[in-house]
């Protein structure tokens, strides 16, 4: 369909909307919300045409995402909820030769990052009275904590506070006046010994008991909460738990696992295997040294040959932390259960290439439709890293916006 042959503002499809870029013309898989949104559409001079798209209802909505990733580079599509927090959401431009996701994934995480000078206090908090259960979390306290906002820092599976993301954002938090906890979840960040349980997305209750505990100890007025894929998820879980409940005033979540199930399977798919079995061998290797430290729990662990994070999860997962099957455990530690109930500022970042996190179309209306939440997906970016074209450790696009997002969102409640 030539640019000049399409008006504007037509629907071609429930799935498909013309997106205004620079230089290009993008098709995008969600409806505009805002009426205003869609006067803005127009073309510009040496557009692309989307010659291949003869009738765009002959396709699904996954071919419409498919179009999205590869086929239409846009320099992000985003739901706006807040006009003002939106505009500090600068579009995503990939560095020279990291269009594709899965290079992105793969350099940001290997990516040598500044040495971390940060000074840090370990205080391990109680999170589960019932087992004993703590969690490790690294404190970083500015002068007067009770009067700076506070980011808590959630890393994904297999990670720590140790992470190179957790770092990064741990480094900009501070420097931008922020008092910063760290957290490990159970047993994460060598802490196996501190719990008789296994970590999972679910457990929405332990960020609650350091929020709580670190409240209480500080006088903390104002938390924000940063979570990083399956931490993604977690923060959100939380966020919609809570609502406004104070101290929670912001809340960012980075290529979150909002579809445990969804993003599982994908995980089985070929060209995903080797992420798989990165997470497969480390899962494994942890449940070596909790039966180690626990062996009247894990004795008799199942050590035959695991082949999916499903067959994992379904087997492992479920069985010592009170799931009924990997199934149960998607369906109730999702935080797609409760985005509709978020309340506080919230930025939801995903990448269109990443290649293992997928939203649900009921997920992917709730978010858009929730004014509390700033969706935005850029095309490029792949999970967790969107090296972006600045130079030095600016590189690191996420990082920089999420902390320009949490600040004004927290100045604004103030105000």
């Amino acid at each position: 369909i030539p640019p000049q042959d399409v008006n504007p503002s037509q629907q071609l499809c429930p799935w498909f909307r013309l997106h205004k870029t620079p230089s290009k013309i993008s098709v995008i898989d969600r409806p505009f919300r805002s009426p205003d949104l869609r006067n803005q559409l127009h073309y510009t001079e040496g557009a692309a045409h989307a010659q291949f798209v003869r009738s765009a209802t002959d396709y699904s909505p996954h071919r419409a995402k498919a179009y999205t990733m590869f086929s239409f580079p846009a320099e992000q599509t985003l739901h706006a909820g807040t006009p003002q927090l939106h505009a500090l959401i600068e579009p995503f431009v990939p560095r020279r030769g990291l269009s594709n996701g899965h290079l992105q994934t793969l350099v940001g995480n290997y990516l040598p990052r500044p040495v971390f000078a940060l000074q840090a206090t370990a205080e391990e908090v109680l999170v589960d009275p019932a087992d004993g259960s703590r969690v490790l979390c690294h404190c970083h306290w500015q002068p007067s904590p009770a009067d700076s906002l506070t980011v808590v820092v959630v890393h994904g599976l297999e990670g720590s506070s140790w992470s190179g993301y957790v770092r990064g954002v741990a480094a900009r938090a501070w420097a931008a006046g922020c008092n910063v906890i760290r957290m490990n979840m159970r047993s994460c960040g060598g802490t196996e010994a501190l719990t008789p349980t296994l970590y999972h997305s679910g457990l929405s209750s332990d960020l609650a008991a350091v929020v709580r505990h670190f409240t209480a100890l500080h006088g903390l007025s104002q938390v924000a909460l940063v979570g990083y894929s399956m931490g993604g998820n977690l923060v959100l879980k939380m966020a919609g738990e809570w609502g406004s409940a104070s101290p929670l005033a912001a809340v960012a979540a980075i290529c979150p696992a909002i579809d445990l199930a969804a993003g599982s399977d994908a995980l089985h798919e070929p060209q995903n295997r080797p992420y798989e079995w990165h997470f497969l061998r480390r899962l494994m290797a942890r449940m070596q040294r909790k039966a180690r430290l626990w062996p009247e729990i894990y004795a008799d662990c199942p050590t035959a040959p695991i082949r999916s994070i499903r067959e994992f999860d379904d087997r492992i997962l479920a069985r010592y932390s009170n799931f009924a099957s990997a199934a149960d455990y998607y369906l109730r530690a999702a935080s797609a259960r409760v985005l509709d109930q978020i309340r506080v500022p919230s930025l939801v970042l995903c990448a269109a290439d990443d290649p293992f996190i997928r939203l649900t179309e009921e997920s992917r209306l709730k978010l858009q439709n929730n004014p509390a939440i700033e969706f935005v997906e850029p095309a490029h970016g792949g999970h967790c890293a969107f090296l972006g074209r600045a130079a030095g450790d600016e590189v690191h696009w996420a990082e920089a916006a999420l902390i320009r997002f949490l600040l004004a969102a927290c100045a604004r409640r103030v105000a």
